[in-house]
């Protein structure tokens, strides 16, 4: 089957075979704990410009389908796991995850040591990496891994965001259970309109948008304030997206001219967005946090949630506290997970709660924007 080479920026390197296509490419090299969801984590557009490691041994035992995408294709720089399954069993399922690999030209890497992989990283701090199954001379790759660029100050989502502005017109929500979305009024006139900036939104946002009654017009990053406002929201959503929140200074200006003007709510590198935009700093942790399982507090209703992340950077609790109070923390690390401005109606998360597959627990968030939507328009709600 060959070989394959996953070499680290301070020189360590771990060994493996190709699977999905050959070739060579380079990323931040990152770890994710989730036991399911790597279809979903392929496609999530804030993994681009990453290579993902997988801590689960066996990735792919339940294939590719077609509904759980998060966006069109693979965004990932390329996968690294344990073990590829190249077998799976799943009704739903249509092809491999091998197979689904190869159709989008995304270079994979089994049999690597990733419990040893994690630890070094855990250990050393993310950093950037180059995976290769053409070259195997060390000397070579580590040449061209140190001419590559990082992260930091980087703008990824330009790469990312969609080109023109669009209404979400997709797939309806799931089923999640009853009483796990939080139940709404129905508009007698005209639905709830969601502005939404798209950072590198994941599909599962607008699907939840959606099914709580709100037209969502999605719209580039780089849209200017002012032609937000004219298309007559209701609210402002700050989606998800990848890097570093301080290479988008377009955005952070624009966000900062809506503030007070209509509700926000802000998810992961919105999150961000919102703070910088609010005067607040952000920083890069050692080696982020992703996975389905971090545990975080909301702070107002004393209630312990697990939750779904994936964030490399985060907001300086202290830089935002004359304007904003935290509703949400770490409990791994204290760091800060969730905002809210101390006047307007602007709210902000760092974790996911759209997350899906993964835990459900934070997904009445939706509904406090919701509301936050009605009382801006002056109408009775939930």
């Amino acid at each position: 089957m060959g070989k394959a080479l996953v070499l680290l920026e301070d020189g360590k390197y771990f060994t493996g075979t190709p699977f999905g296509v050959t070739g060579e490419r380079f990323g931040e090299l990152v770890f994710n704990t989730s036991m399911t969801g790597y279809q979903e984590i392929l496609t999530d557009p804030s993994y681009k410009g990453q290579i993902v490691a997988m801590t689960y041994p066996q990735i792919g035992n339940y294939g590719i389908n077609e509904e759980d995408l998060e966006s069109e294709r693979p965004q990932v720089e390329g996968f690294v796991v344990k073990e590829c399954c190249r077998y799976p069993s799943n009704w739903r399922s249509v092809m491999s995850l091998d197979e689904y690999l190869v159709e989008h030209r995304i270079v994979g890497v089994e049999g690597v040591d990733t419990r040893a992989l994690t630890l070094h990283i855990r250990s050393r701090g993310a950093m950037k990496c180059v995976i290769s199954t053409e070259d195997t001379d060390l000397y070579s790759l580590k040449a061209r891994l140190e001419a590559a660029p990082g992260i930091v100050g980087r703008d990824l989502v330009k790469e990312v965001t969609c080109a023109e502005p669009y209404r979400w017109e997709g797939e309806p929500l799931p089923p999640l259970g009853s009483g796990i979305i939080p139940e709404v009024p129905v508009a007698k006139e005209r639905p709830l309109k969601v502005v939404a900036f798209d950072c590198g939104i994941k599909r599962n946002i607008l699907r939840i948008l959606s099914a709580l009654n709100c037209e969502v017009l999605v719209v580039p990053a780089f849209t200017k304030a002012s032609k937000v406002l004219e298309m007559g929201p209701d609210g402002i959503f700050l989606s998800n997206g990848p890097g570093d929140p301080e290479g988008v200074p377009y955005l952070i200006e624009e966000v900062r001219k809506l503030i007070g003007v209509k509700p926000i709510m802000g998810i992961c590198l919105g999150h961000q967005i919102l703070g910088l935009a609010l005067g607040g700093k952000t920083f890069k942790l050692k080696f982020g946090h992703r996975g389905a399982n971090q545990p975080v507090k909301d702070l107002r209703r004393g209630n312990i949630l697990i939750t779904a992340q994936n964030h490399g950077f985060c907001v300086d609790i202290e830089s935002v506290s004359r304007v904003a109070e935290p509703t949400f923390v770490n409990l791994n690390d204290g760091t800060l997970e969730g905002m809210r401005h101390r006047i307007y109606p602007a709210y902000s998360v760092q974790y996911h709660p759209e997350d899906s597959p993964g835990p459900h627990d934070a997904l009445y968030l939706f509904g406090d924007f919701i509301r936050a939507m009605w009382a801006k328009r002056g109408e009775p709600h939930a």
